[in-house]
């Protein structure tokens, strides 16, 4: 898939693969009906990595990049994810603000050249619920916003085997590979 059909959407659905070993994830269009279209990207997190590393390709067959993120750090509980294009010029980054995600988890999300985007579970009693009864398959919602405009929406939808997320963009000119990182790091790299 090109990156001007990428561009166009604005209803992701991303779907882990099951595997034992490595985080895979299908990122597909959304047809008029509601269920998966076309596939628009393959996600896939490097195995064994010294740096978390994940890349977002074309298609499952891994020949063509879009993007990929990866930590600036070894260890780092506040870690920053920088967003690369194809050629590793800079789309954005993100990083998990440590102390206010104690209790929400908390991201911020810059796109290169623009103004921070901040995301956050929408509820509160969910997120206190998921930390303290350790309900990893249970359903979440995080909303990210701009100076209080909704910019985009990430929701987890209830699996007890492999994680579905939708993904809402409600702002055209942000950069979907940043939001499709950003929502497969919710998956690959909340637990965390």
């Amino acid at each position: 898939m090109d990156l001007a059909t990428l561009q166009a959407q604005q209803t992701l659905f991303i779907k882990q693969r099951f595997t034992m070993m490595i985080n895979r994830y299908e990122v597909t269009s959304v047809q008029p009906d509601g269920t998966p279209g076309t596939q628009l990207a393959f996600v896939e997190q490097k195995r064994m990595a010294f740096k978390e590393q994940v890349t977002l390709y074309r298609d499952d067959s891994r020949t063509g990049v879009f993007a990929a993120f990866k930590a600036r750090s070894v260890i780092d509980l506040g870690a920053t994810y920088d967003v690369t294009d194809e050629n590793g010029a800079p789309i954005g980054l993100f990083k998990k603000d440590f102390a206010k995600s104690l209790l929400r988890s908390t991201w911020h999300v810059e796109p290169a050249g623009g103004a921070r985007i901040t995301g956050q579970e929408r509820s509160l009693p969910i997120a206190l619920l998921r930390r303290f009864a350790d309900l990893t398959f249970w359903p979440y919602h995080f909303d990210f916003v701009r100076d209080g405009v909704p910019v985009f929406s990430v929701v987890k939808k209830f699996a007890l085997v492999r994680d579905k997320y939708t993904v809402e963009i409600h702002d055209p000119a942000i950069d979907r590979r940043l939001v499709v990182a950003m929502a497969v790091a919710l998956d690959a790299l909340q637990a965390r």
